[in-house]
């Protein structure tokens, strides 16, 4: 997992900075909307909202926006969009399966959207199913290192259903399952320990080995679907080593 975790953790803190920032906040104010619609605006009961808020403060997302989208999507302020979460399938560049995550107001859009971004850039769509089965669904907490070790982090999560702590380089990957996700948040924060991000995210069973050309490749289609406003994630199942990372990014 750590080639993907580390490349996607390095390509959201560029993005917080650069030109994709608009569109970063964008999805982030979309997920906090659909949270406060799901589970109500009182961030005490609703984890899920304590945490895509959490995360999007990390992105330094303007408080007045974040409040606005928990007020639209409890229907305590007018103009929320009423958003379905769609799941599509495909394969890119070297055979990656590549999950993607839509989260929209308007299906036909969203599937030419995600058609269009494969098919110009070597990827196929899939049948339902036949890619999915090559990721588990699994919590994900996404911890800067600071002056922390791994120990240090390990010790904090290892009670609360933690299950690897892995070092990205300047961050702590914790992966447990997603059930076990705000235990393993709250365990942190017991601890004294912050934390960029905790999802529940699609982490793959096995994983695809790519060189210079294939990370290029695959990056390229990652990037064109997540031009997608309606594209929310995309999950996909390639290792990139330290050496390529370091090519691709001269």
């Amino acid at each position: 997992m750590s080639g993907h975790s580390k490349w996607a953790t390095t390509k959201h803190k560029k993005a917080v900075i650069d030109a994709k920032r608009g569109k970063l906040f964008a999805k982030m104010i979309k997920n906090i909307e659909v949270a406060a619609r799901t589970g109500g605006a009182d961030v005490s009961g609703n984890p899920t909202l304590f945490d895509a808020i959490q995360k999007a403060k990390k992105s330094s997302v303007p408080n007045k926006n974040i409040d606005s989208a928990v007020k639209r999507g409890a229907g305590l302020e007018a103009g929320g969009a009423d958003y379905e979460t769609i799941m599509y399938e495909g394969y890119g560049p070297n055979g990656v399966a590549v999950l993607i995550e839509c989260l929209t107001d308007n299906r036909n859009r969203a599937a030419s959207d995600v058609r269009v971004a494969m098919t110009r850039n070597g990827g196929s769509m899939a049948d339902p199913g036949s890619v999915s089965y090559l990721f588990n669904r699994k919590g994900v907490v996404i911890v800067p290192k600071g002056e922390l070790t791994e120990d240090d982090v390990l010790t904090a999560v290892l009670d609360a259903g933690a299950e690897e702590v892995n070092d990205l380089g300047e961050s702590f990957e914790v992966l447990s399952e997603a059930t076990d996700l705000v235990a393993v948040r709250t365990a942190l924060q017991e601890a004294g320990i912050d934390y960029d991000s905790a999802d529940a995210n699609f982490v793959p069973t096995m994983q695809v080995e790519l060189d210079e050309e294939g990370a290029r490749k695959i990056f390229k289609l990652i990037d064109a679907l997540e031009d997608s406003d309606d594209v929310q994630n995309v999950f996909a199942n390639f290792d990139v080593s330290d050496d390529v990372m370091a090519k691709v990014d001269a």
